[in-house]
């Protein structure tokens, strides 16, 4: 068995190797002392965009200097122009209404939210849109739509993964701490700082280091050192992606085979974690990091990523192409932590780290356009894809911290601009050139996550109740029956299932199937930018799965409890599911179909819950334009 495992690892650097050299003229490099031989820095690793300081441009002339309401109009205006485009027009009323919920709460208004909306936008036009965004971004609803998307960054469930997958007890802490510290606006510098280094930092709270236990784990392995290793590393590889939008766990075998991370840079940013106490087996790792003294163990460089082939000790730093001043760590212990992750975090906020601003605002923007300035947003590194707007992204880095950091100034920022309101693209026309200077808006499909809220809002039934362990919800017989019994366990409390779904148990082995067809990621390593994908399942889910359809009960039940004529049914139905008014041609066909329905079902509210069925399962339920 010995043999065989080192044979294979032969083959899979041989097979790497191979592939770096084929696809970058670089062979991987990696010695039996990398730090002795670590390569010094070319003049031409430094040239990289990604590498370069700010730009700090000033919002560009246009010649439609009517269509612009903010600086980011300018921008865009600017790359428009050039090739003989422009904005699109402001999107009716209803469509941005729709738009801003799901944007920045997760949620569709509701139906008489949307009619309030129309009102006042009809007599205070955009002092009543600034109102909206302003009670938007007040409401607790979204902290917990944004934490969904730093869950997906954070690599967070509520087990363990592998085998016996079990069940993290207080992981859920970690979870509610982003929700609050996102719905209090925690100048975002704080917020990240927090999340390495909250037990050392004055003020900050320790279960925000939740962040760097929140990946997977192996407690009952025979091999502790092993487990160690591979913590570490996870942390590193996510603090590097997350931060300062690097692909740095490509080094921890040998030099990184495109950009200029060297393995010793590695292993000089893993030796900002590597004080965990021993490792003990079955037992789990806690919810907060904690460290093992004030003095830090020794770190050492593992020979080709090998744990069991200890190298050169190596101190904590930072990586070098990201630190052009050089800045030593300077810890100063705080209780009984060593102080480095301290030090670590504030090199990374400092607001002259152009890698973690230029990270932070291209999230931003992915998540408010569904598309990012920079197509990569976990690797800004040169197999990463180039700003189509790199003038934009610089300008937003550099008025992140002038905004005091504030996210939801940011948000507010993008949501008014011109550029943010302008109406839909229609989806035969955004691709290519035009999609990628933001003519027209892009149209977004909603997450599985967002997808169900929405239809426990529509139909009355969703539970608005916040933080606490995660819900354990039914599963499909189909899937049940496949699993161990502790693993069906469902919360006793039904009114519980009814939450949102960032309150819903994280299995890491099992996604909840809504959320696996809609392509929720798995967990395992961090996610920067979800994959959407279009499969047969999704739509055989939405018809037939147990949920939908309880759904649409509820639903007909609420609509046709008060009214039994069809036209004013279908009208309450579309407002509910689409926040606006049926068209003449809807208000017929529905009035045709429920007649038709009626007679091949029980009851009248059987054939309005297959209505509603075909409601939620209509492309515009599920698309945000």
């Amino acid at each position: 068995m010995g043999r065989t495992k080192k044979a294979l690892g032969v083959w899979l650097l041989t097979a790497v190797g191979l592939y770096a050299t084929s696809a970058s003229s670089k062979p991987i490099r990696a010695t039996e002392d990398p730090v002795k031989n670590e390569p010094a820095l070319a003049a031409e690793d430094k040239q990289h965009w990604a590498f370069q300081p700010l730009l700090l441009p000033q919002p560009p002339p246009v010649h439609n200097e009517q269509l612009a309401r903010n600086p980011i109009d300018r921008f865009i205006l600017a790359s428009q122009e050039a090739v003989g485009e422009k904005l699109f027009p402001e999107a009716p009323p209803l469509t941005l209404l729709r738009r801003l919920t799901f944007d920045l709460t997760g949620l569709p208004p509701t139906a008489e939210q949307a009619r309030a909306y129309l009102a006042s936008h009809a007599t205070n036009g955009d002092a009543a849109y600034e109102s909206i965004v302003d009670e938007l971004l007040r409401s607790d609803r979204y902290g917990e739509a944004w934490a969904q998307h730093w869950l997906d960054l954070a690599r967070y469930a509520d087990t363990d993964g592998f085998e016996h997958d079990l069940e993290r007890k207080e992981a859920w802490k970690y979870r509610d701490w982003v929700i609050r510290a996102l719905n209090a606006d925690i100048p975002f510098d704080e917020f990240a700082a927090m999340q390495i280094a909250g037990d050392e930092l004055p003020g900050s709270e320790a279960i925000a280091t939740g962040f760097l236990l929140s990946g997977p784990d192996m407690p009952d392995t025979n091999f502790q050192d092993e487990r160690m290793h591979l913590l570490l590393n996870g942390i590193t590889s996510t603090v590097g992606s997350t931060f300062l939008g690097m692909t740095i766990g490509c080094a921890q075998c040998h030099d990184h085979p495109y950009d200029p991370l060297s393995q010793a840079d590695f292993y000089r940013l893993r030796a900002c974690f590597d004080n965990i106490p021993k490792l003990k087996r079955d037992k789990q790792l806690p919810p907060s990091y904690i460290e093992a003294s004030v003095k830090p163990r020794e770190s050492r460089v593992a020979i080709r990523g090998d744990h069991q082939r200890p190298g050169p000790v190596i101190p904590a730093g930072f990586p070098r192409i990201a630190n052009p001043a050089e800045i030593d760590v300077y810890p100063t212990p705080a209780g009984n932590s060593s102080g480095r992750r301290a030090a670590l975090a504030r090199w990374i906020t400092q607001p002259t780290n152009v890698l973690f601003l230029r990270t932070s605002v291209n999230r931003l923007w992915l998540h408010h356009f569904g598309r990012p300035l920079v197509g990569s947003p976990n690797d800004l590194g040169k197999q990463g894809e180039k700003p189509t707007h790199p003038q934009l992204l610089d300008w937003l880095a550099a008025e992140l911290p002038r905004e005091k950091w504030s996210l939801k100034r940011m948000h507010k920022m993008i949501v008014m601009s011109a550029t943010y309101r302008q109406a839909p693209v229609m989806q035969h026309d955004s691709g290519g050139k035009a999609a990628e200077l933001y003519v027209g808006f892009p149209r977004k499909r909603l997450t599985g996550e967002q997808l169900r809220d929405a239809m426990l809002l529509v139909s009355n039934r969703l539970n608005y109740k916040m933080g606490g362990p995660g819900v354990s919800l039914p599963l499909p017989a189909e899937v049940s029956t496949t699993l161990l019994k502790k693993q069906i366990a469902i919360t006793q409390d039904e009114a519980e299932h009814n939450r949102r779904s960032i309150y819903v148990f994280a299995r890491r082995n099992l996604r909840y199937p809504l959320f696996d067809v809609f392509d929720r990621p798995d967990a395992l390593v961090s996610c920067g930018r979800r994959s959407e994908s279009t499969t047969a399942p999704q739509a055989l889910m939405l018809l037939n799965s147990s949920f939908t359809q309880t759904m649409a009960n509820s639903l007909a039940a609420v609509i046709a409890s008060t009214d039994s004529e069809p036209q004013r049914i279908i009208a309450d139905a579309t407002w509910s599911c689409y926040s606006r008014p049926p068209t003449d041609l809807e208000l017929s066909i529905g009035t045709e179909f429920l007649q038709k329905q009626q007679m091949l079902t029980k009851t009248f509210q059987e054939a309005v819950s297959d209505y509603c069925l075909a409601l939620l399962n209509a492309s515009e339920f599920s698309w945000v334009d």
